[in-house]
């Protein structure tokens, strides 16, 4: 099994570059990544996998495989197919799915590293594919927002890096034990470049815009995997030492309660979504134990929903609520909605109550008020007014120019965009397979109680609100500053568990 996860781990870089030989075989080589992705998970799973290996014992560089990762991994298996067939009759380039599989070769990686140096190098590889992949479309406004992204990253990363080495320099070795034991600014360091990576509390707010920006394909990546790849590092560590549970645990409710703030409150479909990803990344630390279960809901959920919204006829909530929308587009939208917010049937109603299984006391009325501002948030697309169109109803309505996907106006909406749905909402159904235990009496009740008093909430009151998010700490300049604050925060944070970590 040793080599065969190594020969997985290794094919999406070498398959990347031999796209560009056979540029006619793109997608098709493409698609064969993202299938072998989802057998390699389904067999960590069939077999309940755990498996460890010494790259290089000297620096403590490891690989772990585990049901964790395999909830990771099928995530992005699953949504790097999706988005693949999306695009499979848009006209992209070989090098759009060059980087595709590069990246999802490179988030792969970062599920199974257990150190830091090899989970610096996945990092960065996937900045910059990640970056490639956001100026695709070569506007002026696609390249400053990915080179915003990539600068960003980047700096993080610096951080990251130095707590890396004095990790190191306390135990000669890079293996993630090494927090314990480590300098209080070591682990500062590292926790601060993995939020930034992450998205995480106020370090995540270079996020709405980077992602609603984006082309829709890109978005579904960005928000559905490639935070997950500074998240699951976090959820790992809290695993491995229980003196860094409470940290990532505080961490996750205070993100989930943040980001669902802003979501309520904003008009803009693409952002609101952006805003949600920041507050459900958030869940997945709340509770580290069964981050992996909510991780692989979310990507689900937010990829498809960032696909929808680049087939709407407007990103404007107010627009959308005058203008009908096909009701066959609604009814992908509305389940898509309805696992969100934690509505039966569906795998995120089991997520949410596996997660509120897991809350400590301190945290239930935190993450009670995020799943509440998850109800209201996604109220926006239950209630938009659809019906069914002329035609085949599959005529895309002249989108927003704010999309920046100005070259598919006027184009009937691809099959490849169904197909994707397919992938996407069927595996919400199928993931309740997971956790088939969720579906009692008891557990129903609270989230269709907290579902209603959402959307009376929405319809009563948010719904009517006018009310304009300032934008002041999504600047750049803004960005930069936060990360110094927070690494005055997060070695306060550390400092006072200074007892435990040595």
């Amino acid at each position: 099994m040793t080599e065969i996860t190594i020969a997985w781990l290794s094919l999406p870089f070498f398959v990347g570059f031999v796209i560009y030989l056979f540029p006619k075989l793109d997608r098709i080589l493409a698609l064969s990544i993202a299938v072998i992705s989802a057998a390699y998970a389904t067999q960590i799973f069939v077999e309940e996998l755990v498996l460890n290996i010494q790259l290089v014992d000297n620096f403590g560089v490891t690989l772990t495989v585990d049901q964790l990762s395999g909830f990771f991994i099928l995530t992005n298996a699953l949504v790097t197919a999706a988005v693949i067939i999306y695009c499979w009759q848009t006209g992209k380039t070989a090098f759009f799915y060059m980087q595709l599989i590069i990246l999802h070769g490179s988030v792969n990686a970062t599920f199974i590293c257990a150190d830091f140096i090899s989970l610096y190098v996945a990092l960065e590889v996937i900045s910059i594919a990640s970056f490639l992949l956001i100026a695709y479309p070569r506007t002026d406004r696609s390249i400053w927002v990915g080179l915003r992204y990539l600068f960003t990253s980047n700096v993080a990363m610096l951080f990251y890096l130095v707590g890396a080495v004095l990790v190191y320099q306390a135990h000669n070795s890079f293996s993630y034990a090494g927090l314990r034991g480590s300098p209080s600014e070591a682990v500062a360091l590292i926790f601060l470049g993995l939020l930034v990576k992450g998205g995480i509390f106020v370090s995540g707010l270079w996020l709405p815009l980077t992602h609603s920006e984006s082309e829709s394909p890109v978005s579904a990546v960005l928000s559905g995997v490639v935070v997950k790849a500074g998240v699951f590092p976090l959820v790992r560590c809290a695993l491995i030492l229980e003196e860094i549970d409470p940290i990532v645990r505080l961490f996750g409710v205070i993100t989930a309660v943040l980001g669902v703030g802003f979501a309520v409150f904003e008009k803009d479909s693409k952002r609101m979504l952006a805003f949600h990803t920041v507050s459900q990344l958030g869940f997945v630390l709340a509770a580290p134990m069964v981050g992996g279960f909510y991780a692989l809901t979310h990507g689900l959920v937010k990829s498809a929903l960032f696909l929808i919204t680049g087939v709407l006829p407007s990103r404007d909530f107010k627009q959308l609520q005058h203008q009908p929308m096909d009701t066959k587009i609604w009814l992908a939208l509305a389940i898509a909605s309805f696992s969100i917010s934690g509505f039966p049937l569906l795998s995120g109603f089991g997520a949410k109550v596996l997660t509120s299984k897991n809350l400590l006391p301190w945290q239930v009325i935190g993450m009670n008020l995020a799943a509440l501002g998850t109800a209201i948030s996604f109220a926006k697309f239950i209630f938009l007014p659809h019906q069914k169109l002329a035609g085949n109803g599959d005529q895309m309505i002249k989108l927003d120019e704010k999309t920046g996907e100005q070259g598919d106006e006027g184009k009937k909406i691809q099959p490849g965009f169904w197909w994707a749905m397919v992938i996407l909402l069927g595996g919400l159904v199928g993931a309740n397979v997971f956790y088939y235990q969720a579906y009692s009496l008891q557990n129903t009740i609270k989230p269709l109680a907290t579902i209603a008093l959402g959307w009376a909430a929405y319809l009563a009151v948010f719904k009517k609100l006018v009310i304009k998010i300032p934008r002041d700490l999504e600047l750049f300049d803004h960005l930069m500053g936060v990360m110094s604050l927070m690494l005055i925060l997060l070695f306060w944070i550390v400092w006072t568990q200074t007892q435990y970590l040595t």
